[in-house]
């Protein structure tokens, strides 16, 4: 009986976990108390890739207003006027703040105030546009884009095509190829807009993590922001303008060249002070405050815990360090650990963290992890060495994953042992193996980290993956094409999430993998079923690598051309969701 009480117990209190880091698990929307009452200001996303159509390009998109519906008037959703949206960049390692800062800032007109309409007669309501102001190393801002275009939602036929009662344009894209502005410096900026690319089971994440990776006919598994649109910021800047000495791609020594690395994070910030009048006028007054922040996707959703996801928007990644305990004992951790709660979120049975890895590592929460290794020989000139990193990720003998959670999202990954793939390694992990990531920029902070030499995969590749950096891994370990040697090789996928983000990548299905250990096992670190027979692809492993977390591409196409998001929905047409 008294056995059997402590095990209701701890499902109880597993439940109880579970409501506080689960249920927010949809990248960057509603995710914390204060910015889901100001959806205007609300960061959804960041993606930051090497464009697929124009290599010598990098592009970055900040998404925000999340759950827009199409059909959602007659005010429907656009930028706010009262807020600075800014896009953050890092190149070196040598300053504290930003080294390239655009801020964009948003005005609105009604052109017909006579009607309740958003567009009657080609004029149109609630229209807005925008400047564009880029700072370099700390210097003034300069603007790069005056009377900026912000297309009007994609509200139905009559509105956008009809002439003329209408716009009387082709086509909505008509409208987005116009909204396109090219900058005397050679970047391109689009403001508007879009369909959400983000894709979640939103409705089994909140349903205290009821993941539906397999779905059935009765419950299948859903995109939960299927056909809803969120309003995308997009630049696309020749890589030299982001490169910390200027240089192009071509120049790069290689293509996991660490000179090439930026970091990469957005944000939203309002004046201090609101008035309202008592004629209905609001005014704006005091200091600008930082209300909502993102860079990697999911960290203030799944990692940070509910009374700190209001601080954590607050604050700039340089203040990031408060928040490295929950990286190193992540407690989505405790769900895929049978000896703490992975009882309670069944759907997560296919993650178990190694416990008893190579017969003597445990990374399971408040576990000694690697650190039996610090200070010894067998670290020495690795990334684990105190002479080198040692001190980061080896902080102490309770911090097991910040050896592989906190690098991933708080500085990058060196290419560097023991961060190569376990190819070559001879069953040693501390040994040097075969490169396969290197966005390292040791700035302590939460960012999207974008080694801009690696090549983008084509679309049309057939080895090209959602699964990123993880499907890189498993075809450095298994394809006799790269797994034949441990020279760096331009394997697929390489330039998937986490290093940096493209629009296809499932990174949520690719974030719960390695908490459960997948980036362990890929440098050698294997699963607790390994044998030691030469034959890592254990069942363990293979339990892993199968999982996922729903739906695994996004309800619609992406554009081959920038802006790459695609065409908003259209309020005007009946469309089912689609479920995968």
């Amino acid at each position: 009986m008294k056995r059997t009480f402590i095990k209701t117990k701890q499902l109880i209190l597993a439940l109880a976990l579970v409501t506080g880091s689960l249920v927010t698990n949809a990248s960057s929307h509603r995710e914390a108390p204060l910015i889901s009452n100001d959806p205007l200001a609300d960061n959804t996303d960041v993606y930051a890739f090497r464009s697929p159509d124009d290599p010598n390009t990098i592009t970055i998109i900040a998404n925000y207003i999340p759950f827009e519906l199409p059909e959602g008037g007659p005010n429907y959703y656009t930028f706010g006027t009262n807020i600075r949206y800014e896009i953050h960049i890092k190149n070196k390692t040598t300053t504290t703040t930003d080294d390239i800062l655009y801020r964009f800032t948003f005005s609105q007109v009604n052109q017909d105030p006579t009607t309740f309409f958003n567009i009657r007669l080609g004029a149109q309501n609630i229209k807005t546009t925008y400047i564009c102001e880029k700072s370099v190393n700390g210097g003034p801002f300069t603007t790069i884009v005056t009377n900026g275009v912000v297309p009007p939602a994609n509200i139905g036929p009559r509105s956008i095509q009809s002439s003329p009662v209408g716009l009387g344009v082709a086509n909505y894209d008509v409208l987005i190829n116009a909204a396109i502005a090219t900058t005397a410096a050679g970047e391109k900026v689009f403001c508007g807009p879009v369909d959400d690319p983000f894709f979640v089971d939103l409705a089994g994440a909140f349903d205290l993590g009821s993941f539906r990776p397999e779905g059935n006919t009765t419950n299948p598994t859903k995109d939960g922001l299927s056909r809803y649109n969120v309003h995308s910021i997009a630049l696309k800047i020749p890589i030299n303008l982001l490169q910390k000495d200027g240089k192009t791609a071509a120049q790069a020594t290689s293509i996991l060249d660490g000179d090439f690395v930026i970091g990469v994070w957005a944000s939203a910030s309002r004046q201090q002070i609101k008035t309202m009048g008592s004629n209905g006028t609001v005014g704006y007054s005091g200091p600008w405050v930082q209300v909502s922040r993102l860079g990697m996707p999911l960290t203030n959703e799944a990692v940070i815990p509910a009374g700190m996801k209001d601080k954590w928007n607050s604050v700039t990644p340089a203040n990031d360090l408060q928040f490295a305990s929950y990286f190193s004992n992540p407690e989505l951790a405790l769900y895929m650990d049978d000896s703490q709660f992975g009882g309670a979120v069944p759907s997560l049975n296919a993650l178990r963290i190694q416990n008893h890895s190579l017969g003597a590592y445990d990374f399971r929460n408040g576990k000694p992890g690697l650190y039996g290794l610090k200070g010894s020989d067998a670290v020495k000139g690795t990334a684990l060495d105190d002479a080198i990193f040692g001190t980061i990720l080896l902080p102490d003998n309770k911090s097991p994953r910040a050896v592989d959670i906190l690098p991933i999202f708080y500085t990058g990954v060196p290419n560097l042992a023991p961060y190569q793939l376990a190819t070559g390694k001879n069953g040693n992990p501390l040994a040097a193996g075969k490169p396969f990531i290197n966005n390292f920029l040791p700035t302590l902070g939460d960012m999207l980290r974008l080694n801009m030499a690696v090549p983008p995969t084509p679309r049309s590749d057939p080895k090209f993956s959602s699964l990123g950096i993880v499907q890189a891994a498993v075809l450095g370990l298994t394809d006799p094409a790269y797994n034949q040697s441990t020279a760096i090789q331009n394997i697929p996928n390489m330039d998937g999430f986490p290093n940096g983000r493209r629009l296809e990548d499932d990174v949520t299905t690719i974030e719960l993998q390695a908490v459960g250990g997948v980036a362990l096992a890929a440098i050698g670190l294997w699963y607790d079923d390994y044998k030691n027979d030469g034959n890592a692809v254990t069942t363990n492993l293979l339990n892993v690598l199968s999982f996922s977390a729903g739906p695994t591409k996004n309800d619609t196409t992406f554009k081959p051309v920038f802006p790459y998001v695609q065409t908003p929905w259209r309020g005007y047409d009946y469309t089912v969701k689609p479920r995968f």
